[in-house]
């Protein structure tokens, strides 16, 4: 299928391109070159086609009302504690830009730079690349970054790689908010996440570094559950499961059901954590796809993803990458 590509804005002077990759499965995917951002995804259903992820019909909204929708986030996702680190015996300060801390690799990230496309008809597939000079966002080192998605039948899959000239943190994250039903609410979609632990955070969502057991827990998502307590009231999330050590790859980390029943999704990863976040705190004040209202739960993200602040956790896998081990990521979703 051929990718096709339109003119969809400008920021800070660049041109905003947005592709669209079409697969035989009758599934339509639309990206944009700002952020890597998934805008749109719809799949077919059996009175159409349906979008299954939030975002905004237009551009302009995009960096002043996104909250990442469906951007690449880095060049260190999640949070930061107090917005500095240390490596080889250097400090490091990065820009507060939520709380005390530095969140999604600060307030011009990857997730707000317009990257270099390159589309692939042959392979239905875009290939992404940034250059991120030395300093950026107060991160050390010049490093490359690619970011391919491939639309395969139902599946989108992501190929992350990272290129350090010397030894920087990275860890980054696709942050697709989703919504696979027909109401504004993903309350009553059923979950099933494979996480049997979760790393405990304080009142302010960084990691204590403790890494606890979910059993018991409403972090227990093992077996399919609503996002509401018996009596109806929503169950707020937002943070990372810890995944199993030596587990399948084969095997999905995440399996998601539309309350009907209309829709699956399925995600796979190489990464050790996934991030729950389903919306507690998501109140966008422009209308979204299709004249969407988003507010508190409106969507959910599947962060595949390295340990929150694992740089103030060294018990948590590393983020540091060099020249000798750069990094990779991958992951694959399913909806159908």
């Amino acid at each position: 299928m051929a990718v096709t590509v339109r003119d969809f804005g400008e920021h800070e002077g660049q041109r905003v391109d947005a592709f669209t990759l079409t697969s035989e499965a009758g599934v339509e995917v639309d990206i944009m070159s700002y952020g890597v951002v998934v805008r749109d995804w719809r799949v077919p259903v059996a009175e159409g086609l349906r979008s299954v992820v939030l975002g905004f019909e237009e551009f302009a909204p995009y960096p002043t009302h996104s909250p990442y929708f469906g951007a690449i986030a880095g060049r260190v996702a999640n949070r930061i504690a107090r917005a500095e680190f240390e490596l080889e015996g250097k400090s490091y300060r990065l820009p507060v830009n939520e709380g005390d801390y530095c969140l999604h690799g600060g307030p011009r990230g990857l997730g707000q730079q317009v990257w270099t496309a390159e589309p692939d008809s042959a392979g239905n597939a875009v290939r992404f690349s940034h250059h991120s000079p030395d300093g950026a966002m107060g991160f050390p080192g010049t490093v490359e970054f690619t970011a391919t998605y491939r639309l395969e039948g139902k599946a989108l899959s992501l190929e992350l790689a990272a290129m350090p000239d010397r030894p920087t943190p990275i860890s980054l994250v696709q942050h697709q908010y989703f919504n696979l039903g027909t109401t504004d609410t993903v309350l009553d979609h059923r979950f099933q996440l494979e996480g049997h632990a979760y790393t405990e955070v304080s009142p302010n969502l960084i990691p204590t570094g403790a890494i606890l057991p979910v059993a018991g827990i409403k972090w227990d998502l093992r077996r399919p559950r609503t996002l509401r307590e018996p009596d109806g009231t929503p169950v707020a999330y937002d943070g990372n499961l810890a995944l199993a050590t030596g587990r399948r790859l084969e095997d999905p980390i995440a399996t998601v059901f539309a309350p009907d029943d209309s829709l699956t999704l399925h995600l796979w990863s190489d990464r050790p954590g996934l991030q729950f976040y389903n919306g507690v705190y998501t109140n966008i004040p422009v209308p979204g796809l299709g004249g969407s209202n988003y507010k508190f739960f409106s969507g959910f993200c599947l962060e595949d993803q390295a340990f929150p602040d694992a740089l103030h956790n060294p018990h948590f896998p590393s983020i540091i990458h060099t020249p000798d081990r750069p990094y990779s990521h991958w992951c694959r979703f399913e909806i159908g």
